[in-house]
């Protein structure tokens, strides 16, 4: 028995031994696939995607329109050489190896504002992949100003110590006044599709249609997405945590941490829309002393805060911090790349969910050149980052098969993605995006942001609807001015017979009594205005408003009619 033990204690010791802290550059070089990088094609896109989010995050933070270079070189089969340059701000010297280098190093995770990057995570991962696959250092290339001298850095990452390993350094001879290249080698594959490398630049040249991008292909093809407008979005405020999005756990770090010397200025000064008034209101809802020390409040007063927080009614935080494209400039980026006859969009108004403000837009591209017979296509963005992946786990394309499209003009079998010549563009802006996973690759099912998303949708869907019924209107009266065309000719002769009139006289009259020219250019007109108030509502209309607890409008019968008439 006492041999037995003593096998096991050795056993427990020898356990211990092999214990040990790994980095998280060791866990992702493992588990690469929770980044975007689990098969070849894939990791081109995650990559080229990662180093164009940072330079249009980097460019309107400076207020600079972008201007970005893509390129990509096919060196042999199943590996590829990616340069990404911008004519952004520039990073400082000794800050290149770290943004570059490190993973879960960057200025955005602790603010609360909208951005692309969230996590530090990106460009530093796709350096990584590289490394691990072909063994090459990514090559930098940046300058702050035409005054200073643009630096090169040729960096790995030291995978067990999390940190950049500098394998040259020098200063360049560049021609940019401001700006930054990345150049990596890494291992992939290249095709085109919806998935691919294209379709993300293309339809981040929608989203961004204040951005111009160059691309040069694998087959030395340059496809140019020039901008469509030189107005910059307006630049996202910095806010505070909202109290009804805090949990305990983060609350009592707050309180241990805080500088404020009472429990009242701790709730004023560390979360947004807290004034003095609404902090008593906390206080006395939760049964605690304004005057409490934070640093004394243990985890039952902690629970007690968070119970006066919900008892407490508190306004929504401010929606400066989100910055959301805005209807014209949606329609803009629709119209640049998509060969459309119509398009519309709308803006829904900031809402919150978990204390995080976000904004939902819509749009939506109807004809032309779409293909009637297929299903609609879908375009998902996350602050205006394209989503190309897990179309079906994400919970815009739940809510967009869940939306009733029939009343709208368009075919739809039960709850399945409807059917038609049309794309439909739906945007969540948000200081904190919930992505399923890290590879930020689809929307969580959140029901605030469900309900935003349908609302948006059945929005531009009235709007599409009077188009598509105007549309049907002049084609049903086309084909009865074609038929009574055909009699003319035969009614001319009777009357000229009856009358005494000439006959060619009779054939201009009847021929101009049809209109038919006017029925013609309706059906001919390219982008027509949509005005408000030829909206009427449908049983759709009606059926939405009743399930999200809205009286439904109700016209008086004359004017309906005159409404109509209006229409047709």
């Amino acid at each position: 028995m006492t041999a037995k033990f003593s096998e096991i204690e050795a056993t427990a010791y020898d356990l211990a031994e092999r214990q040990r802290a790994i980095s998280i550059a060791e866990f992702f070089e493992k588990n690469r696939h929770l980044l975007g990088f689990d098969n070849k094609r894939k990791a081109l896109l995650t990559a080229v995607k990662e180093a164009v989010d940072n330079s249009l995050d980097a460019c309107e933070e400076a207020r600079i329109l972008p201007e970005i270079m893509v390129s990509l070189t096919e060196l042999s089969e199943d590996r590829f050489q990616l340069v990404v340059e911008d004519n952004g701000p520039g990073i400082v010297k000794n800050q290149i190896p770290q943004v570059f280098a490190r993973l879960l190093y960057g200025s955005k995770f602790h603010k609360l504002s909208q951005s692309r990057g969230q996590q530090g995570l990106g460009i530093s991962a796709a350096i990584l992949y590289a490394q691990l696959t072909t063994g090459k250092p990514a090559a930098i290339t940046s300058r702050i100003s035409p005054k200073k001298p643009a630096h090169y850095y040729e960096l790995r990452i030291d995978v067990q110590k999390n940190a950049p390993e500098i394998i040259k350094e020098e200063e360049a001879n560049w021609q940019k006044d401001h700006g930054t290249k990345v150049e990596m080698e890494l291992e992939a594959t290249y095709l085109k599709g919806m998935q691919s490398v294209d379709e993300y630049l293309k339809q981040t040249a929608i989203i961004n249609p204040h951005a111009t991008i160059i691309y040069t292909t694998p087959k030395a093809e340059q496809l140019v997405y020039s901008r469509a407008s030189d107005k910059l979005p307006p630049l996202p405020k910095e806010i505070k945590p909202h109290p009804y999005g805090v949990e305990i756990g983060l609350l009592m770090r707050m309180l241990s941490s805080t500088t404020s010397r009472t429990l009242q200025s701790f709730l004023m000064g560390e979360f947004s829309r807290v004034g003095a008034e609404t902090a008593k209101d906390i206080c006395e809802n939760a049964a605690l002393l304004p005057s409490m020390k934070p640093s004394e409040l243990g985890r039952e007063q902690s629970e007690k805060l968070i119970g006066g927080i919900e008892k407490t009614k508190i306004i929504s935080p401010p929606s400066d911090c989100i910055s959301p494209i805005g209807e014209e400039l949606i329609e803009k980026g629709l119209r640049k790349e998509i060969a459309a006859e119509f398009f519309c969009s709308t803006t829904r108004p900031p809402s919150v969910y978990r204390g995080n403000p976000f904004s939902v837009e819509c749009g939506i591209a109807y004809g032309g050149q779409l293909a009637a017979d297929q299903p609609v296509t879908v375009l998902r963005y996350a602050n205006k980052v394209p989503l190309l992946y897990q179309q079906g786990a994400c919970g815009i394309t739940e809510a967009v098969t869940e939306t009733n499209w029939k009343p709208y003009g368009l075919q739809q079998s039960g709850s399945s993605m409807p059917s038609g010549p049309a794309v439909i563009m739906v945007h969540m802006a948000s200081v904190w995006v919930p992505f399923t996973s890290e590879a930020k690759e689809a929307l969580a099912h959140y029901p605030e942001i469900m309900k935003e998303v349908k609302l948006a949708l059945q929005e531009c869907g009235r709007k599409l609807s009077i188009y598509v019924n105007k549309k049907h209107y002049a084609q049903r009266q086309l084909e009865r001015a074609n038929l009574f065309e055909a009699y003319i000719p035969e009614i001319a002769d009777s009357l000229a017979e009856i009358t005494g009139i000439a006959r060619a006289p009779l054939l201009e009259k009847l021929n101009s009594t049809l209109r038919k020219e006017e029925i013609q250019a309706q059906l001919e007109v390219r982008i027509p205005e949509v005005e408000e108030e030829m909206r009427l509502p449908t049983k759709q209309d009606s059926k939405d408003n009743d399930e999200e607890g809205e009286s439904p409008s109700k016209l008086p019968k004359k004017k309906k009619m005159e409404e109509q008439k209006k229409l047709k």
